[in-house]
């Protein structure tokens, strides 16, 4: 286990240009593996061959090109850098090199491509597993002898570009498979430099979260949140599929909604998705994403309801009249709230209808309660029906568990 004095001894062993490149570009970790990572892209830095950056989704390859630009020759030339899965497959090799007046519907005019603008510099290929086979032969031709054609033209160009590629696609696989051209991959790949993913870093978690705690303490000008030991021992287990990405993504949740408080592992627990317990590999899949946003919309939720439930039972508590209003320390509630209650008042004989009575506190919308309803029995799946582990999991004490069971029917 590292300690802080051996981390701070791996951080003085780093070479000066390591620690300089990590501050520049604000790369926080003393991780071994992160550290040989930028080493590796200091020292290739300096000679024009082509590097092939790997690592999973989320693991920031997007800082490796840049220091390879800024430590080399290149660097006072531009610097291009391009999503090709963000780029449709009928635009992509128009905007890779460029097309002449009227190649196609809508080229109106003449276009450099990014393959011309960044003439002398370097270009950035990130997600280059997104490449069509089309393209990517364009690609191969560039990198083996520096012409390209315009769409649309018969006149070969030349171009001096150096090309640092990303993917967190295995292209060893993506080859078998017939997705990738291998004599394109040997040309991209003479250097690679591998992005250890978040969860081999260690120590670095702590020193991440930390850092983005405060960053958006400052940023939206709130009370900073802190980590105590459990928080930080579930971090360091948690398998973060999205890696940085998605630590940053939930630090900035908790500091808008948990804002001065320190983070404990339950309420941690809250804002990671459902497959906590379990690594899965990171896709373009949108269902996973909607379903990881539908999980911390529940979790908000159910925050709110225990507010509401604290709320309540302090009420129940209180001898003050209905109509009065209660607010235990450190719950607010907006006014004008319907009563949480299932009083049904009496019916007098000379109305036609029920009056109906407003408090200052008032019933929870039917939605509430059955998102409430789905929150604990997946908790109790979760704990094999343990009421006393399902109320830890939620954050609730057990009494309110057993009113909740009992009042959904969940026996």
């Amino acid at each position: 286990m590292l300690t802080l004095q051996s981390m701070n001894t791996q951080a003085n062993q780093q070479r000066p240009e390591v620690q300089q490149a990590k501050l520049r570009f604000g790369i926080i970790g003393n991780t071994p593996a992160l550290a040989a990572a930028v080493e590796r892209a200091i020292r290739v830095a300096p000679i024009d061959l082509s590097v092939l950056v790997t690592g999973e989704s989320g693991s920031g390859k997007e800082f490796f090109p840049q220091i390879i630009h800024a430590f080399s020759p290149r660097k006072h030339a531009k610097y291009i850098a391009v999503n090709c899965g963000a780029i449709p497959e009928g635009t992509i090799d128009s905007e890779l090199f460029g097309h002449e007046k009227g190649a196609f519907t809508g080229a109106v005019d003449s276009r450099k491509g990014y393959f011309e603008e960044a003439n002398g510099g370097t270009i950035f290929l990130d997600e280059v597993a997104e490449l069509p086979l089309t393209t990517q032969a364009r690609l191969l031709r560039v990198l083996e002898t520096g012409e390209f054609i315009k769409v649309g033209s018969s006149t070969v160009q030349k171009t001096n570009v150096r090309i640092v590629a990303a993917t967190n696609v295995d292209l060893p696989k993506a080859i078998e498979e017939g997705k990738f051209r291998e004599d394109l991959f040997y040309r991209l790949s003479t250097v690679q430099i591998h992005i250890p993913p978040l969860r081999d870093r260690g120590a670095d978690i702590r020193l991440l979260a930390k850092k983005f705690a405060s960053d958006f303490a400052e940023k939206y000008r709130m009370p900073p949140i802190s980590f105590d030991e459990d928080a930080e021992t579930l971090m360091r287990h948690y398998r973060w599929p999205g890696n940085v990405r998605q630590l940053k993504n939930i630090v900035e949740q908790m500091a808008l909604f948990e804002a001065g408080t320190a983070i404990t592992a339950l309420t941690l627990r809250e804002y990671l998705p459902s497959v906590s317990q379990n690594y899965m590999p990171t896709r373009n899949d949108a269902s996973h994403s909607y379903e990881r946003e539908r999980e911390m919309l529940l979790g908000m939720i159910f925050n709110l309801q225990k507010r509401l439930d604290a709320l309540q039972e302090q009420v129940d508590r209180s001898e003050c009249a209905p109509a009065q209003q209660v607010e235990p320390e450190g719950i607010e509630l907006p006014r004008m709230l319907p009563t949480i209650s299932t009083h049904v008042p009496p019916v007098q004989a000379e109305a036609t209808a029920p009056e109906v009575q407003y408090h200052e506190i008032v019933d929870i919308p039917p939605s509430l309660e059955e998102n409430e309803k789905e929150l604990i029995k997946r908790a109790l799946d979760r704990n094999d029906g343990h009421r006393k582990a399902a109320a830890a999991d939620l954050g609730i004490s057990e009494r309110t568990l057993y009113r909740k069971i009992k009042e959904y029917g969940l026996d």
